[in-house]
């Protein structure tokens, strides 16, 4: 059963930066899209970033412009970098991966992420 691991979560002051990454502990066959989420506390899940094989990304508005995703399609992994981290980006943050040969998208366990003074 393929697992995604996060890693990279932590503390960091208001205007910090953090770079979060996520790796599959198997290949996941034709991969067609991976990304990550957020759930902050109180909210529902909201997806951040979005990036496809060819390196098409795609961004939740507010993010646009401080966040980067990028990732590796051979070697399942997917990274955020994070910069300019606002008290509001505090979440446990989640990557996926989805694939044509799974009905199913695979998760991550979640790494938190709070932004605080």
């Amino acid at each position: 059963q393929v697992q995604l691991v996060e890693s990279g979560g932590g503390l960091v002051q208001p205007g910090g930066s953090l770079r979060l990454s996520c790796t599959a502990s198997a290949t996941i066959v034709s991969l067609n899209l991976m990304g990550w989420s957020r759930q902050a506390p109180g909210k529902g899940r909201e997806l951040v970033a979005s990036i496809t094989p060819t390196g098409d990304t795609h961004y939740a508005g507010s993010m646009k412009d401080r966040f980067t995703i990028s990732g590796n399609n051979a070697e399942n992994t997917v990274y955020l970098q994070m910069s300019s981290l606002k008290p509001e980006d505090t979440a446990v943050y989640y990557c996926w991966m989805s694939s044509t040969g799974s009905p199913y998208d695979y998760w991550g366990q979640g790494t938190q992420v709070a932004v605080s003074s």
